[in-house]
């Protein structure tokens, strides 16, 4: 049990740099996040938005006790990286541009299956 619950801390650490790191660019909004924004047919604004929502979600996988939050949270950070790879595909991007959010996906399915029970959604008693 407490290797699994190593490995957690070492995916969930490791997803929530990258998420929140990747927010913080995003939020700052630097010409190269706006470059890349465009190039793939997003608003610059649109940046700014999944900034505030990447770190919010990066917050959120770390906290105690927030498990309905937390399921949020990995839903959005599977929609974040599902749809990178997918603009990144759809505009013809290097193949490690597209697989590199699938790589962190990984990350967060890992992150994901091995939570603890403290970290869970319990069943609805209904």
């Amino acid at each position: 049990m407490k290797t699994r619950l190593i490995a957690y801390w070492i995916l969930t650490a490791l997803v929530a740099f990258a998420i929140g790191a990747g927010g913080v660019v995003d939020l700052i909004g630097g010409e190269q996040v706006m470059e890349g924004m465009r190039h793939l047919g997003y608003p610059d604004y649109f940046a700014r938005i999944l900034g505030v929502w990447k770190i919010a979600g990066a917050i959120v996988i770390l906290l105690p006790r927030t498990a309905l939050l937390k399921e949020w949270a990995y839903a959005g950070i599977v929609f974040d990286l599902t749809g990178a790879s997918a603009s990144h595909a759809s505009v013809g991007d290097p193949m490690q541009n597209v697989l590199i959010p699938v790589v962190i996906l990984a990350l967060v399915v890992g992150s994901w299956l091995l939570r603890p029970a403290s970290r869970r959604l319990t069943p609805s008693p209904v």
